[in-house]
């Protein structure tokens, strides 16, 4: 399956989603968003992955959101168009594992700067890196739009006045990766050059475990942000009765018991 703004490789059952057109910052078009959807559905049904990474080309910028060039071109507006009345969704809906109803495990290693609609990648990670140089900011009420699905996302993993400043003051001020990291909108901060060794590390380590348990864990976590604690425990606990009648289930008793590496069944999705 070719990409043309992405760049999709999976190894040792880690699949690297690289945003690749660091000539425009990595900022997202709708093809982009079309790919990023093919790589989510293929992350989801592949046997042969278990946890993603994503991250930017370069090293000045993950991502800076949508392309304005792209927002401008007819063939592409006929396209996001198409898209939105297909699926009822805007474009931009459908860039993140979240978006798409992945629940693969999803590492996010930050390379650059992170501005606008680059945050949704951030908003809906699962573990953050960010390298020494990162930066966050948002410039939508600089241009006159409003600041609301991104900050909207982020409110749900970081404090609110943290949110409200970066929205408002509209890039005037950018969160370093120290006050990210203080903040809680990433979980480390490494240099640069060990930025992409030190997510394939974390991913390494996840992917030691059983996928549909860490899929399943990953449903029940970010599904309990939507409601009230009562209905998250009550759908929570419907996944694990689930889970008693999955193979992992006993495979990881058995193994501990008999002193060897689990021999995991593979998740795709269902």
């Amino acid at each position: 399956m070719a990409y043309e703004s992405i760049r999709y490789e999976i190894a040792d059952k880690i699949a690297t989603i690289t945003l690749n057109r660091p000539e425009r910052h990595n900022a997202f078009t709708v093809a982009m968003a079309g790919e990023l959807r093919r790589a989510w559905a293929d992350v989801t049904r592949n046997p042969d992955v278990v946890v993603a990474i994503v991250t930017g080309a370069g090293e000045k910028a993950f991502c800076t959101g949508m392309d304005v060039a792209d927002v401008a071109d007819g063939s592409a507006s006929e396209a996001a168009a198409r898209m939105e009345r297909e699926e009822g969704k805007p474009f931009y809906a459908f860039l993140t594992a979240i978006q798409n109803r992945c629940w693969k495990p999803v590492v996010t290693a930050v390379n650059g700067m992170v501005v606008g609609g680059g945050l949704h990648f951030v908003a809906d990670s699962d573990l953050v890196v960010a390298a020494e140089h990162a930066s966050f900011f948002d410039t939508h009420v600089k241009v006159g739009l409003v600041a609301g699905l991104e900050p909207v996302g982020l409110v749900r993993r970081i404090p609110l006045e943290q949110v409200l400043r970066m929205a408002l003051l509209g890039g005037s001020e950018r969160m370093t990766a120290q006050q990210a990291l203080a903040c809680g909108l990433v979980g480390e901060v490494v240099p640069r050059e060990e930025l992409l060794s030190r997510a394939r590390e974390l991913a390494a380590k996840i992917a030691e475990h059983s996928p549909t348990a860490l899929a399943r864990s990953k449903q029940a976590i970010w599904e309990s942000l939507d409601v009230g604690l009562h209905e998250a425990l009550g759908r929570t606990w419907r996944l694990i009765q689930a889970h008693t009648a999955h193979p992992d289930a006993a495979e990881g008793a058995k193994a501990f018991v008999e002193k060897r590496k689990p021999r995991w069944a593979p998740f795709t999705g269902e």
